[in-house]
């Protein structure tokens, strides 16, 4: 069957392709010296790290994107460079679409918070796509992303429950549940550096339109794959909490300061109002 691997992985992405970009697809921005984002079509990954040999993926962007996340790897890098390990924020199919090819090519061992596991093990499927949330054309058309799970085998293993981070010493891994069970944030106290993943995002993701044009908006999680917005919220409050100076989030441009600030002051307070839509699938209990 199309998928399966001789290294004991399963590709549910083989094929999914989708055909969804914004004005940033192809982009990559240095965000710190030792941060940098690329934008795989809608979404974010990072490499974080200064040095070809010494360096860790953040993300695998979308279906079917593995040669042109080389493409960026080596453009930043150099010829034939991979990472250390790669780092899953969470299992959506915008964030792990790439990554059986990439293991593959690499080598690499993958890690993720161990509620994320049984979705990159083949063991169960991610909640339907509420394709009748409030909020614009991505939401009405996310009934066709896939949710079906890959199976990274032996090649996958849970975090550390210790907050430490492998192959990044200064860093420490923040659960942020609501977005997906398992889904985490990364957190640099030395320069209060944040990698956000989708916990709060940059841009409203349900809108086509804000999508494409990448226009800065701090805003909840992606709508139509959130299924716990009491979580949701309270993660978002964990993370203000750390005070961020900078912040790269799964969708939209990074940002930081007093806008980065401001924006999460106005989220949290406002969530009820900003992020959580006013009808949809999960947020009237139907699930």
């Amino acid at each position: 069957m199309s998928g399966y691997r001789e290294n004991d992985m399963y590709d549910a992405m083989e094929n999914k392709f989708l055909p969804m970009y914004s004005i940033a697809s192809g982009v990559g921005v240095k965000v710190l010296p030792d941060l940098y984002c690329y934008t795989n079509q809608i979404v974010n990954i990072c490499l974080v790290g200064d040095s070809a040999d010494d360096f860790v993926l953040i993300d695998t962007g979308m279906p079917e994107s593995s040669g042109r996340i080389i493409e960026a790897i080596e453009e930043r890098f150099g010829a034939d460079s991979k990472p250390k390990a790669i780092i899953l924020t969470h299992g959506h199919f915008d964030h792990v679409g790439a990554v059986v090819d990439l293991v593959e090519k690499w080598d690499v061992k993958v890690y993720a918070h161990e509620k994320e596991l049984p979705f990159l093990t083949g063991k169960q499927s991610y909640p339907d796509p509420d394709g009748t949330v409030e909020g614009g054309l991505v939401a009405k058309m996310s009934p066709m992303f896939p949710t079906d799970p890959v199976d990274l085998g032996s090649h996958v293993e849970a975090l550390p429950s210790d907050g430490t981070v492998p192959h990044m010493p200064e860093w420490r891994w923040v659960h942020t549940p609501g977005h997906a069970p398992g889904q985490i944030a990364l957190f640099r106290e030395e320069d209060r550096a944040l990698i956000a993943a989708d916990t709060f995002v940059t841009v409203k993701q349900e809108s086509l339109y804000k999508v494409m044009t990448q226009e800065l908006e701090i805003n909840g999680p992606p709508r139509y794959l959130t299924t716990d917005w009491n979580a949701a919220w309270e993660s978002v409050k964990k993370l203000q909490e750390l005070n961020p100076s900078v912040a790269v989030t799964g969708h939209g441009v990074p940002v930081e300061g007093q806008e980065l600030t401001e924006g999460l002051a106005r989220l949290v307070s406002d969530f009820d109002k900003i992020a959580i839509p006013d009808y949809g699938r999960y947020v009237d209990g139907e699930h």
